[in-house]
């Protein structure tokens, strides 16, 4: 019998997208305005955040709700460090490069869930990982031209190698998230969770506003964000699948 959680995630997850969408940070993204310093910070937060979702799902890999989206081909822990080390040098580990409060405060509730109620760890799987699988691959090219960047330089969060054929592995995925053994209750509140991922992952976009504007001024950073997008329902890495 399927959960049919999948479709449950899409459609009860579709206002966070589009809120996700409308965050000053990513609607200047999506316009191709990238600051260097700020996309930096952006992959320095999510490097830590990624790094405790692995350490958590992977712990839990034999759980009979987790183990089914245990997918370690989705992991993006070793290719932000070398984001990390393209940006910030091989040192970059004592340089004292730190999780923002927002960050802080998505991997507190990681750790929660994990040691609570480790099925909702699959609405931040969810969330993040049909994302970068999505329309996380468009924002690779807008980085990698809106900063020059070579090859995947800088980029390589984006880059599943391991991962060749997205379509399919989402239709695998999606499978994998119907077959799970819960029933409706659980998968309400496997959609909850999906909904808080997307509030963290608001929450830290748009901390790195403040950098953006002196980066790019205020006139140039409100004109850019004046008005709301409709949203889509694959689109960007702040989102879903």
């Amino acid at each position: 019998m399927s959960s049919n959680l999948a479709i449950k995630l899409r459609t009860g997850t579709h206002k966070s997208h589009t809120a996700a969408e409308n965050v000053g940070f990513m609607k200047c993204f999506l316009k191709g305005v990238v600051d260097r310093g700020c996309f930096a910070k952006f992959l320095g937060n999510l490097y830590y955040v990624y790094s405790e979702l692995e350490a958590e799902i992977e712990r839990h890999q034999d759980h009979a709700v987790v183990g089914g989206i245990y997918f370690p081909e989705l992991n993006r822990q070793a290719a932000l460090e070398k984001d990390m080390e393209f940006y910030y040098g091989q040192d970059w580990r004592s340089q004292q490069i730190k999780p923002s409060p927002a960050a802080q405060n998505y991997i507190a509730r990681i750790r929660e869930v994990s040691a609570t109620a480790p099925e909702l760890l699959i609405g931040h799987a969810y969330t993040r990982y049909m994302g970068d699988l999505s329309g996380g691959q468009m924002l690779q090219k807008i980085a990698q031209s809106a900063l020059k960047l070579e090859d995947y330089q800088g980029t390589s969060f984006y880059n599943f190698e391991e991962i060749p054929d997205k379509k399919a592995f989402k239709d695998k995925y999606r499978q994998a998230l119907d077959a799970l053994p819960i029933d409706d209750a659980t998968a309400e509140k496997i959609v909850a969770e999906a909904n808080n991922a997307f509030w963290f992952n608001m929450q830290m976009a748009q901390e790195l506003e403040g950098n953006l504007i002196q980066a790019i001024g205020q006139v140039l950073f409100n004109a850019l964000t004046h008005g709301h997008n409709s949203g889509s329902t694959e689109l960007t890495n702040v989102g879903k699948g």
